[in-house]
């Protein structure tokens, strides 16, 4: 282990994103986000790679489409309106299965809303922004030195399953400063995209071998294929009959289910004795663990549930959650995103108490310890 770094939260992203080998970034800048683009368009020509910043989001994304065909680990920052502008794309990057990053510091919306205010409401977003079933991951993060982690894990999950990923933080993690311990890179699993394709004369972009998962060797070589955003078979090419349609979208969808497991990310911290539980995520965290530490610390024995893959949703380890509590709190800085999500996920197993603050001062772990000892 290398020394510890005093570290910002969107520093942690781009330096993560260097350790797992990003060779091309293109962007715009939108606050609260700004500081990985500017990092990656000073690094980048270190690390073999380039930064371009375009003229608008949705430039920024089609860019990353276009190095990811190129066989390049491609990223791209944003923050909510610039993330809103990248829907579409988001959509064609999982329908012609290329991975891709999104880092998106959410902020106080809708539209141009706060851009200096924290939220975490773009979690809906993230998920279903694009039309039709478009698989995609998300992970959060929380705090400076999961993200660094994460953001590797994140450009893992995208080569791995050919699927785009996002990782949600939102303002307050993005301008922290905390001191991490950053790891020797060599001894970091880092995942890359497969080139074991079949020669050319035998070779179809979408026949799908045991794993589901297409192998795209990079555009400019001796492999030549269409990717297209229309519905295609085996061949990529735009195929609309019934069959066809069907074939495409259970199995870009589907492959996240089968590797379910792999892909999900949660952390759960049982306490003999708990009756009650804190969902929580991202920078809420940390206060949700304030609150409950001093909740133990008066009698009381509390949970907490955290999931850091969002998408997909992790009903499986939440359904087992609540076999064992009779309450769960579920904290958010939004409207009420996920809370429908675990009341879906626990069907009846526990009560889900909807906790939500929209002002954008963070949840405190004062608010978060009253509503404890309120439902003890």
């Amino acid at each position: 282990m290398k020394d510890f770094v005093l570290m910002q939260g969107n520093q942690a992203v781009a330096e993560g994103s260097l350790a797992a080998g990003v060779k091309f970034c293109a962007g715009y800048p939108i606050t609260p986000s700004t500081e990985v683009i500017e990092i990656l368009a000073e690094k980048l020509p270190h690390h073999g790679g380039r930064f371009i910043q375009m003229e608008d989001e949705l430039a920024s994304i089609a860019a990353v489409i276009g190095a990811s065909a190129a066989g390049k680990k491609a990223m791209t920052a944003t923050s909510g309106p610039g993330f809103s502008l990248m829907q579409e794309n988001i959509g064609y990057a999982a329908m012609v299965e290329l991975p891709v990053v999104i880092y998106n510091a959410q902020r106080v919306g809708p539209s141009t809303g706060g851009a200096t205010k924290p939220h975490q409401a773009d979690i809906m977003q993230a998920k279903w922004g694009s039309h039709g079933d478009s698989p995609r991951i998300a992970l959060i993060p929380g705090s400076v030195e999961e993200a660094y982690y994460f953001t590797i894990e994140a450009f893992n999950l995208a080569e791995k399953y050919m699927v785009p990923v996002i990782i949600l933080m939102d303002e307050l993690l993005a301008h922290m400063r905390e001191s991490i311990n950053l790891p020797d890179t060599s001894k970091i699993e880092i995942v890359e995209r497969r080139k074991d394709a079949l020669p050319p004369c035998d070779y179809q972009p979408y026949k799908i071998d045991e794993t589901d998962i297409p192998i795209l060797p990079p555009f400019g070589g001796e492999h030549r294929y269409n990717i297209s955003g229309m519905i295609h078979g085996e061949d990529g090419i735009p195929d609309l009959s019934p069959d066809t349609i069907d074939a495409c979208v259970r199995r870009i969808n589907t492959k996240l289910e089968k590797y379910y497991n792999d892909i999900i990310i949660f952390d759960y911290e049982p306490k003999n004795g708990a009756d009650l539980a804190i969902f929580a995520f991202g920078s809420t965290t940390r206060p949700a663990k304030g609150a409950i530490n001093k909740a133990i610390s008066n009698g009381v024995e509390v949970d907490l549930l955290r999931p850091i893959t969002i998408w997909p949703f992790p009903e499986k380890e939440l359904k087992k959650a609540a076999e064992k509590v009779d309450k769960i709190i579920v904290a958010e800085m939004n409207m009420g995103q996920t809370v429908g999500l675990v009341k879906q996920a626990v069907e009846g197993r526990a009560e889900v108490i909807q906790f939500n603050k929209v002002d954008s001062n963070h949840i405190s772990s004062e608010e978060l310890y009253k509503t404890i000892m309120e439902n003890n």
